[in-house]
């Protein structure tokens, strides 16, 4: 559309949507409005098309800002201070909502589905490349895939040039480096943490492009084919981002079952999100999986040190400068997620203090080179991490009156109900048709529920003094023994769920006896089924903690190849595998012979060749042996890195199917049923073995 017919239509409109969003209505017309709105939507809704998706976002938004003009015109009388202190911290919790919501809308409308560019025929003109692995105190059994997929990329190699970052200074390190014939680089001190490390190393090597891996990343070989193409496009191209991947489950979809079968936390942003940014030109480096342009770093002074989140705030100085980022949503490389959800929490905590700093030493709303589309997607990421303080005000708010009998909202249940309905229902429905495969409904709820209490203090702390805490690392590739229920994470979900639950008991005891109160019903009702949904919501946040063990040292992955078993007798048979690991295998029994004849190494038969890896039978049954490998050479390792982790569709997964609101929230509820079966499910096995070894002494001793 024509620029300047596009802002006529916003001036002709203008008056349309003021109408709409400041009307004054009872609640019945209210009412009727609000459900007019509703089957509106639904209809538009039948149809597939951008542009009704686009009429919808602006009714969403239009009835979204109706209710927070109504809240701010009618409902901020109060009876007393603390009536007042809480319903304007009610009031500000709904405006930072609706403000995100909008941001959101702006941010997530017009993705942009980047395709690969290709590489011209002459390999003479490819760009030369230095591949980053940053470590500090990672094991080497975690950093040596990495290390050895990126030896395992597809690229001339008189182009590419890999080192190995080692901030830890260890000599093992240095050894391994050497043996694969990678280039090791350390320094005298740690300052500046990864930004500091990175930036050491930009001043040693020489490629045009830098590419940047996490050291639990482990690339596809078409990585750098898929990747740097881009950059002889467009001489302005400075950042090329891929998705972060993550080939072993978090901790939600560990500890959920459900969690298993939903798009995972990082979806949202890895799809529409950064496809949106990538439209407004806004990408953000997402410090690993990226690829960036040296002379573009070079004319910021290297990578940002003034944030523990240097890849955003590097990002933002680059395009502050005018240079361009793109992403391309193909996942490319794939690492571990965090283990535990401990470590989620100090990650995740790490991001949000990064962000605030940001905003705080570099707000994307001041300063030059930015476009207003480029600042709000900034802004949007920013604001995003201060889910903490708004979360637990939402989660506590109907307390306020299930306890304390305080009015903080100064309304009839009824107005209230017909206010929030369309604005609720609208939201959630144009949500879940925009990015429903991305993310479900109300799993949002619980991602933020989870970290919200341990955000407040940490985000509040950097807002005012944005210097402090420190870098941290997020320990990966670690095992659990055992299962535990970790009380110290969700210590403050516990104490607020129980008081919840007796906020509920006491507005159904008022709400039956209501004449003896002296309280309105519908307004106990009101309030008894806002805090059954945060309870639900914190619940369900609560069962993440319940940790299921991790005993396995290496990822499963599906993928079906030939193989030939060679037995101890010299007969070799033909077969395929299951699924494979970088520790072992699982392959379909071609036969009965693995009973009485030994397997002493199979043979992976691929395009390229074979590979052949003596392994030891762990056990069998339904048609499936399961076999371990045994110590091999690197060269070796390096070969199945290519098989196992570096195929070229390796982390190509199918969608997830559309987004089922009601079906989402069954699932939530299910999931907090699990938690009280599944923990007595493990009381009375634990009681189970006790009483056995119990008899056992007994037997014993009477023996």
């Amino acid at each position: 559309m024509n620029k300047a017919l596009f802002y006529l239509l916003l001036l002709v409109l203008f008056p349309v949507a003021a109408v709409i969003v400041i009307t004054p209505m009872d609640s019945q017309k209210q009412y009727i409005f609000g459900l007019i709105s509703i089957s509106l939507l639904f209809l538009l809704g039948l149809s597939k098309s951008k542009q009704v998706s686009i009429v919808m976002v602006i009714l969403s938004a239009l009835m979204s800002t109706r209710y927070i003009y109504w809240r701010a015109t009618e409902t901020l009388h109060f009876n007393s201070e603390i009536e007042a202190i809480l319903g304007i911290g009610l009031f500000i919790a709904e405006l930072y909502v609706w403000l995100i919501l909008i941001l959101g809308f702006l941010q997530t409308t017009w993705p942009l589905k980047r395709t690969i560019e290709p590489l011209p025929d002459d390999i003479s003109l490819w760009p030369t490349v230095d591949v980053y692995v940053p470590t500090y105190n990672e094991s080497l059994d975690v950093v040596r895939d990495t290390v050895l997929a990126a030896q395992c990329i597809d690229y001339p190699r008189d182009k590419l040039k890999i080192y190995l970052l080692d901030d830890g200074k260890r000599s093992e390190f240095a050894v391994f480096a050497a043996d694969v014939g990678v280039g090791y680089i350390t320094r005298e001190d740690n300052s500046h943490a990864k930004a500091g490390n990175l930036n050491h190393a930009m001043k040693i090597t020489k490629g045009e492009l830098i590419c940047v891996f996490d050291c639990d990343h482990v690339a596809t070989r078409t990585f750098l084919q898929a990747t740097t193409g881009a950059f002889l496009t467009d001489p302005k191209l400075a950042l090329l981002q891929t998705p972060h991947y993550f080939y072993s489950p978090d901790p939600f979809e560990r500890n959920l079952r459900a969690a298993r079968n939903v798009p995972n936390e990082g979806a949202l942003f890895y799809g529409p999100v950064q496809q949106g940014n990538d439209n407004w030109n806004a990408t953000f480096f997402c410090g690993s999986c990226a690829v960036i342009r040296r002379s573009a770093l070079e004319e910021i002074g290297g990578f940002a040190v003034e944030t523990v989140t240097e890849d955003a705030h590097t990002a933002l100085k680059m395009q502050r400068l005018g240079w361009g980022s793109a992403f391309l949503a193909i996942p490319l490389a794939a690492g571990l997620a965090t283990e535990r959800l401990g470590l989620h929490v100090v990650q995740r905590t790490r991001w949000a203090r990064g962000m605030t700093q940001i905003f705080r030493v570099d707000n994307p709303l001041l300063g030059r080179g930015l476009k207003w589309q480029q600042r709000l997607c900034y802004l949007n990421a920013m604001l995003h991490f201060q889910f903490g303080l708004p979360r637990v005000v939402f989660l506590t708010a109907p307390l306020a009156y299930l306890l304390f009998n305080l009015n903080i909202i100064h309304s009839s249940a009824s107005l209230i109900f017909a206010y929030v309905l369309p604005h609720l229902v609208m939201s959630l429905y144009v949500n879940s048709r925009m990015n429903g495969r991305f993310r479900y409904t109300f799993w949002g709820e619980i991602y933020e529920t989870v970290m919200a209490f341990h955000l407040v203090i940490p985000t509040l702390l950097t807002m005012l003094s944005p210097k402090h805490g420190k870098f941290n690392v997020t320990d990966k590739g670690g095992l659990l023994d055992v299962g535990f229920f970790d009380f110290n994470i969700v210590r403050p979900h516990v104490i607020t769920a129980v008081l919840l639950l007796v906020g509920v008991v006491a507005g159904i005891t008022r709400a039956v006896a209501h004449d003896y109160f002296g309280v309105d019903p519908y307004v106990i009702a009101l309030n008894v089924g806002w805090a059954i949904f945060s309870l639900i919501i914190l619940m369900a946040a609560i069962a993440v903690a319940r940790e299921t063990r991790q005993i396995r040292k290496t990822i499963r992955i599906e993928v079906k190849i030939p193989v030939i078993i060679h037995y101890a007798s010299g007969i070799s048979s033909r077969t395929t595998t299951v699924n494979l690991s970088m520790g072992g295998a699982q392959i379909t029994a071609p036969d009965n012979r693995h009973e009485n004849d030994e397997i002493e190494e199979i043979d992976l038969l691929l395009h390229s060749g074979a590979i052949c890896i003596p392994v030891k039978t762990m056990g069998a049954n339904d048609g499936v042996i399961r076999m371990k490998f045994e110590e091999m050479p690197l060269s070796r390792r390096r070969e199945l890195v290519r098989v196992v982790l570096a195929r070229a569709d390796a982390w190509i997964q199918p969608p997830h199917q559309p987004d089922n609101p009601l079906r989402s929230l069954l699932t939530i509820i299910r999931t907090v049923f699990e938690l009280f079966w599944l923990t007595w499910q493990a009381r009375r096995d634990k009681r189970k073995a006790s009483k056995a070894a119990a008899s056992k002494v007994q037997e014993d001793n009477a023996a």
